[in-house]
């Protein structure tokens, strides 16, 4: 199979789809290889890397997209690259179309097959192509609020530790999956008083057992997030709903009751965010301010540490990529259920629940492309 990797070309975004090794894999496995010159730079891979283990350097995107049965991104086309979708294309990478029908109706009516790394989902209900940018960005979360509550940025000039004799800054965190736990483990780590709201009883419970102890777990409802961030200094969105937009859990009223200088980060912004004023923002302008609290809306947060993220990132993909490579995309997801779920869409038609509902469109089941 012929497989594309172009070079991510979304505002400060210096991951790559494919790391050497990864070509090295599909090379030995009898497959071509066409990287964009220049693709792996940002996540310090040489073109000279990558020629060294077979594959084979092009000089454009044009060159990288028209060769490939197969393309491999990692952030979903923007508007530049939508001229090069086709209906004999399987794309995969992170597209998360239920929060931008712009995006959805231009993937539909190329006819392209779409494969979603944030809807492979196991058995387990785990999310194995998420869980690797989820742990990053979670853990970025932290460290990004804590800059952002320096007086410089407009924050209300807090240290997230305290010092002794000084009580540390308070953290909210939204959401116990894999976003909220790695927030929690590195605003505890730092010494902030965490507090994490779920709905979860059952999750609530495993966490009580593995957080510190400076981590107060609370059970999610409306009466419990006002009260939380009524008094915290820095707010963690990570709520996810697989496929579908995220809930608005603070509303624009809700901001009224927060302190002046109080920061928000909502990871969840690339699913519609679960605060309501919330927008995406890039790594260049990163905050903005909405009655006084100050937003951090970077939808791709990971970019900004390429070399870690490109390797946690494919290092979950890999596996999945030979299996579409060697088998053909259908016959891939007929083998593999988790990866049937990541099918979003094929031949103008919506296979994703989350996706449809998102816009009132029709939904075909995935299955039916493969069986």
């Amino acid at each position: 199979m012929r497989i594309g990797v172009p070079k991510e070309i979304k505002t400060n975004e210096n991951r790559v789809a494919l790391v050497p090794a990864g070509a090295e894999a599909l090379v030995s496995a009898g497959h071509e290889v066409f990287v964009e010159t220049g693709a792996g730079i940002g996540s310090g891979f040489e073109d000279e890397a990558y020629v060294g283990v077979g594959a084979q350097i092009v000089p454009d995107a044009a060159t990288a997209w028209g060769k490939a049965e197969l393309l491999l991104k990692v952030k979903e086309p923007i508007k530049a690259e939508w001229q090069y979708l086709r209906r004999d294309l399987t794309l995969f990478t992170y597209f998360h179309f239920a929060a931008d029908e712009e995006l959805t109706r231009a993937h539909l009516a190329s006819g392209a097959t779409c494969i979603a790394y944030e809807t492979v989902e196991l058995p387990t209900r785990e999310l194995p192509l998420l869980t690797p940018m989820s742990e990053v960005a979670g853990r970025m979360a932290v460290q990004e609020g804590a800059k952002y509550l320096e007086k410089l940025y407009g924050g209300r000039g807090v240290l997230l530790g305290g010092v002794p004799g000084v009580a540390p800054a308070k953290v909210v965190i939204l959401g116990g999956g894999v976003v909220g736990v790695n927030a929690a483990k590195m605003a505890a780590g730092l010494g902030a008083k965490v507090v994490v709201l779920d709905l979860s009883l059952e999750r609530l419970r495993y966490l009580s057992d593995v957080m510190a102890a400076n981590v107060q777990l609370i059970h999610s409802n409306r009466h419990n997030i006002l009260e939380q961030i009524s008094t915290c200094d820095l707010v963690i969105g990570g709520v996810l709903i697989p496929g579908a937009k995220a809930p608005k859990l603070v509303r624009r009223a809700d901001l009224a009751r927060m302190r002046p200088g109080a920061v928000i980060v909502d990871v969840a912004v690339d699913q519609g965010g679960c605060v309501e004023t919330i927008k995406p923002t890039t790594h260049e302008n990163p905050t903005y301010t909405v009655d006084g609290i100050i937003h951090y809306g970077v939808a791709n947060m990971p970019g900004a540490v390429p070399r870690t993220s490109t390797l946690a990132l494919t290092n979950a993909t890999l596996p999945y990529t030979l299996q579409l490579a060697n088998k053909g995309w259908k016959q891939a997801l007929a083998d593999n259920g988790a990866l049937l779920k990541g099918l979003n869409m094929s031949a103008g038609q919506v296979t994703y629940q989350g996706v449809a509902d998102a816009f009132g469109m029709p939904m075909t089941a995935p299955a039916s492309f493969v069986g």
